[in-house]
């Protein structure tokens, strides 16, 4: 793993709370995007060297509504660059982490995504990032 890619945070609304992170972060959101498959919309921070990824559900059985239906808003993962997505998701399966997807799929911001199961990981979800 090479860095925190980002810091994802389930929100209900993400116009308010692009609103709200404005003002602490004392900057503008630098893009927002929708991921069909993931039923979500994205919104992303550039904080120094460091990424906040703000979640909305845009369906009701998305993983985002189901979270923030369990446990609220807040933070939802951690992301972590990788150089070879599939090396590291072969890597950590040996470790015996349990990898919710053993094939890496598109994800927000030109990425390829693969999502570590928080029973594994001592309760925090972990988002594996390489770039496209």
């Amino acid at each position: 793993m090479q860095k925190i890619e980002h810091i994802g945070i389930a929100v209900k609304d993400i116009e308010k709370s692009n609103n709200l992170f404005a003002k602490l972060f004392n900057q503008e959101h630098y893009k927002i995007e929708d991921v069909l498959t993931e039923g979500v919309k994205t919104s992303f921070f550039q904080v120094g060297p460091n990424k906040i990824e703000l979640l909305e559900a845009t369906t009701p059985d998305s993983p985002i509504a189901k979270f923030i239906e369990k446990k609220g808003e807040g933070i939802h993962h951690i992301a972590f660059a990788v150089a070879d997505i599939e090396l590291e998701i072969s890597r950590l399966e040996s470790e015996g982490f349990t990898i919710l997807n053993k094939t890496p799929k598109k994800g927000a911001d030109n990425k390829k995504v693969a999502f570590l199961h928080p029973k594994s990981t001592n309760g925090v979800l972990i988002e594996l990032c390489q770039d496209l």
